[in-house]
């Protein structure tokens, strides 16, 4: 059987659906509070940070076309020791994120329906139905994912164009823009609703706003099943990020204008939502919504499992966790990916907040470490061989330079007494899930890896 891999547009498609997920739709809110007017400035900022990022990721797959992402690109770089450490750190992080993310839809979706204080036994039935049907489709071959992927892409995309339209049509027929507004807005007691904007408000807005874009870090994990990754990727993510970035602004621009206050305001699942009266409207932005987040697990099953793939093709985990079936799909490290994304937000009693710090964590980290990367490839200081592409010194090295200073400033100004607490306590959650991620499996990995090496 011929293997059919993603080609150039499904590579865009995966990106998109890769980064756009719930973010977008539910919290907008919380960045305008942040900065009023300023709030489209503080997702250009972003754009521009995750665009600095994404080329440098996509610049990276042009001298390593090998699967895995940033752990390919560490290991290339600094060797097998430190690329093991970022692979199964990175890939427990992918894995617990998108537990996270599949407990936000089941969770989004009963609150649309009603059921805002749902019952563990019900999320837990939610959730491993959620998982099933993504399962169905990853193991009806590429072809089957390739076409679902872009169906859930091109329907979030939409219902953010259609947003954009309906609420300039709105802005059109009534004559009246709302922007202006916001800065005036009050609350129930009469203070304001948006504080007086700082440098240090604007760069956590900017941060805040930073991880509607993030995920693009993810897509060269499949690269093996691509076509022509070396050309394809670095061209297909940063095209992904421009598309992305005109959604966003257009999107957060056009509510404001039309309605501010509720976008503010609103205790609506969906905070978009909010902004319109008219019930086509909003019952197709929900639609959107959910396409939006279910595509974003879809995307998340296609590229966690790959990252254990990659190092077990390397010899780094044991080789079993490389076995494929008929359909071409990684099935032993899809399986394992699929518990551990279950049992962890399960064990956790689906507390999102306490064990999403992780993900944050190695984000910051890979995003620190691979420019680094980056720059080693262009000068040929590496400590494997890599390809011998095209160098530029723009794109190459000072494009990764600034988004490596640039991540830094962000994770000194990250709030991380408020993410190692919990309502005043010490988180212990996020705590033994650090624990976990960065100590407990990296060593078993480790420990049966050599016990493998010492078998053969």
């Amino acid at each position: 059987m011929t293997k059919q891999k993603l080609g150039f547009w499904s590579i865009v498609l995966l990106a998109i659906n890769s980064i756009i997920g719930s973010g977008i739709f539910l919290t907008p809110g919380a960045v305008v509070t942040m900065v009023g007017e300023k709030a489209p400035l503080a997702y250009l900022g972003a754009a521009l940070l995750a665009a600095a990022l994404a080329i440098t990721f996509a610049v990276a797959a042009k001298y390593v076309t090998k699967a895995g992402s940033a752990y390919a690109y560490a290991k290339a770089a600094f060797g097998p020791r430190f690329g093991f450490y970022m692979g199964v750190v990175r890939y427990f992080s992918a894995a617990v994120a998108w537990g996270v993310m599949a407990v936000s839809v089941v969770k989004s979706t009963l609150a649309i329906f009603g059921n805002t204080a749902p019952s563990f036994a019900t999320v837990s039935l939610g959730f491993v139905i959620l998982m099933a049907i993504i399962t169905l489709i990853n193991l009806g071959g590429e072809r089957l994912f390739a076409w679902i992927n872009n169906l859930a892409t091109v329907g979030k995309v939409g219902a953010l164009v259609l947003l954009i339209v309906a609420g300039a049509v709105v802005l059109a027929h009534s004559g009246q823009n709302h922007f202006s507004e916001i800065a005036s807005l009050k609350a129930a007691n009469g203070s304001a609703l948006i504080p007086p904007v700082t440098t240090a408000s604007f760069v956590m807005a900017m941060a805040t706003a930073f991880y509607a874009f993030t995920g693009f870090e993810s897509v060269a994990s499949g690269s093996a099943d691509m076509q022509e990754p070396e050309r394809n990727l670095p061209r297909a993510i940063p095209l992904a990020i421009l598309l992305i970035a005109l959604v966003y602004i257009g999107t957060i621009a056009i509510a404001m204008m039309v309605n501010p206050a509720a976008l503010v305001t609103t205790k609506q699942v969906v905070a978009l939502v909010a902004i319109f009266n008219n019930p086509l409207l909003r019952g197709l932005i929900l639609i959107g919504a959910l396409v939006s987040m279910f595509g974003i697990n879809v995307a998340a099953s296609f590229n966690t499992p790959r990252i254990l793939e990659a190092m077990a093709k390397e010899g780094q985990v044991p080789q079993w966790l490389a076995a494929r079936n008929r359909r071409d799909l990684p099935v032993t490290a899809y399986a394992i990916t699929v518990v551990l994304a279950i049992l962890i937000p399960m064990a956790f009693n689906y507390s999102v907040t306490s064990i999403i710090l992780l993900s944050a964590m190695v984000r910051f980290f890979e995003f620190a470490i691979i420019p680094v990367a980056v720059i080693m490839f262009y000068y040929h200081k590496t400590a494997e061989p890599v390809l011998d592409a095209t160098r530029n010194w723009l794109t190459d090295v000072l494009i990764p330079a600034l988004a490596m200073v640039v991540t830094i400033l962000l994770l000194a100004l990250y709030d991380w007494q408020g993410e190692f607490t919990l309502n005043g306590q010490v988180n212990w959650y996020a705590i033994s899930g650090l624990v976990v991620g960065f100590v407990i499996l990296p060593a078993a990995l480790a420990f049966f890896t050599r016990r493998e090496r010492a078998a053969h």
